[in-house]
């Protein structure tokens, strides 16, 4: 019971995999760079900019003005 077995870790992997990929082909699109994805692995600090990013204003908001 004192270490991880191989399956642990390909489940950690495949979990991230499934977290990062997504978020870092949002976050390129709405013109940021993908590696802020890493801060979804941070918690608490993940959750906050979570909110600011869901609230900052976007490049969609200003194209829907003209």
């Amino acid at each position: 019971m004192g270490s991880f077995s191989i399956w642990h870790w390909i489940i950690i992997l495949a979990y991230l995999v499934v977290l990062f990929i997504p978020a870092a082909k949002i976050l390129k699109r709405t013109g940021h760079s993908p590696f802020w994805a890493l801060v979804l692995i941070v918690p608490v600090v993940n959750i906050v900019l979570y909110w600011v990013f869901a609230f900052k204003k976007w490049p969609a908001d200003n194209e829907s003005l003209s």
